[in-house]
């Protein structure tokens, strides 16, 4: 039996809710090697910052129990050499493509989606507010609800109507429902989530930290639970709000886990590394998964353990106009 794997982001349609999480896959040509990228939902981006940077000192990996520290610091080439050189190439070959951007002030996230308005192949711009705000001590704009609504609010008041803006949610957060509520307020179409959270390990050999940055964000299996609580807490709360569900996802059952809790949309990132395939694996098992269960639609499976038994199912029309 075959099923509908279409899925929406916002207003847009996805042929299937595979996309990779940012910062796993560069932007796609290392991972077009080993397949055609147009044979997953949408490529998501490494977060584009406006002005190339080196990233942070190395060490910037090490590896936990079922997890993976970074501290690599939004390494890329800058947004001219993007739009030049990186966006065409993902444009030409009909790769959706969720481009993150990541910025040090609010002027600065607007500089970067005016940039992006009227470019070329953009399906949806991925807000990513895990970058610390340089006018407010550092502080990191994920962590503050006012501070998040103000940074959507600018990328949203700047990017084309038709360009979903997905806010991207970080797990160290009191409240991680009240972050969400103030970004759909400021004019998200979308979520993600979760952000990796900060972590630290000490290599005992050394007797230092073992990122040169001593903390990191956390990603692997360690943290699915994590991420299957957020999704499942946003979406209670926010039933029509589109969510991409990231975390630690290896397995298409591990996929299911996020659908269900109510994630439209799966991110696959860390297991990348180590599988460049994942992403078609993943997809292949969640359909085998779907099947296996009955379902004739991807979208009848999205935040279902909420529903009691026996209710109606979520249909593709529920999705598409949960942003409108």
């Amino acid at each position: 039996m075959s099923v509908d794997m279409r899925t929406y982001l916002g207003h847009v349609e996805l042929a299937n809710p595979m996309t990779t999480a940012a910062g796993c896959a560069a932007s796609g040509a290392e991972l077009a090697q080993f397949f055609d990228l147009a044979r997953i939902g949408a490529l998501t981006t490494r977060s584009i910052t406006m002005a190339p940077r080196a990233g942070r000192p190395t060490p910037r990996v090490a590896e936990t129990p079922s997890g993976l520290l970074n501290a690599v610091g939004l390494q890329g080439p800058g947004m001219d050499a993007f739009l030049e050189r990186e966006l065409p190439w993902l444009a030409q070959r009909g790769i959706r493509t969720v481009v993150s951007i990541g910025g040090g002030t609010v002027a600065e996230y607007t500089a970067l989606a005016r940039r992006l308005t009227d470019a070329p192949g953009v399906t949806a711009v991925e807000v990513n507010l895990s970058c610390p705000n340089i006018e407010d001590r550092g502080r990191v704009f994920a962590r503050d609800g006012a501070a998040s609504a103000e940074v959507v609010a600018s990328v949203r008041s700047v990017m084309r109507y038709d360009v979903p803006v997905v806010a991207k949610l970080s797990p160290d957060v009191m409240d991680i429902v009240s972050v969400a509520r103030a970004c759909v307020d400021g004019g998200a179409d979308a979520l993600s989530m979760i952000n990796s959270p900060i972590g630290m390990s000490i290599d005992t050999e050394a007797m230092r930290p073992s990122l040169a940055a001593v903390t990191g964000g956390l990603s692997g299996p360690a943290i699915r639970p994590l991420a299957v609580r957020c999704v499942w807490q946003v979406h209670a709360a926010l039933p029509s709000v589109p969510i991409i569900g990231m975390g630690g996802v290896l397995t298409g059952r591990d996929a299911f886990e996020l659908i269900l809790a109510g994630a439209c949309v799966v991110a696959v990132g860390t297991a990348l590394f180590h599988d460049p395939y994942a992403c078609l694996r993943v997809l292949r098992e969640l359909e085998e998964l779907l099947a296996a269960r009955g379902f004739h639609r991807l979208a009848d499976a999205v935040g279902l353990a909420h529903r009691p038994p026996g209710a109606s199912a979520r249909n593709r029309i529920d999705l598409e106009e949960s942003s409108l």
